[in-house]
């Protein structure tokens, strides 16, 4: 069985985790992005996408502000939540997307 990925965790700067750090807000947030941490690409995005859509309105920015994601990949991730489940291929990037390979850059 295959480790999980384990991104290091991101630190909310929000007001309230700013202010104290032991509240209850700030433990919740502190909560969503060890979750997040533990999960690939394609995982962060649905589950910031349904926090965002469970928030409701200003769900997309608030979030983005507690996790350090793009307000564009956790949009992404409502819609994809909104109109289906996404295909589940073996892949959780596009074809094409990502770096390109350390051999390609050394050749051109």
């Amino acid at each position: 069985m295959e480790d999980p990925v384990c991104r290091k965790v991101y630190v909310c700067r929000c007001k309230f985790c700013r202010r104290d750090r032991q509240g209850e807000v700030a433990q919740e947030h502190r909560a969503i992005n060890l979750v997040l941490a533990t999960l690939d690409e394609l995982g962060w995005r649905l589950f910031a996408g349904l926090l965002a859509g469970r928030v409701g309105h200003g769900g997309v920015v608030s979030l983005a502000k507690i996790t350090g994601m793009s307000r564009t990949t956790i949009r992404r991730g409502w819609l994809e939540i909104q109109n289906a489940v996404p295909e589940l291929r073996g892949r959780i990037r596009r074809p094409g997307a990502g770096r390109k390979r350390a051999e390609k850059n050394i050749l051109e």
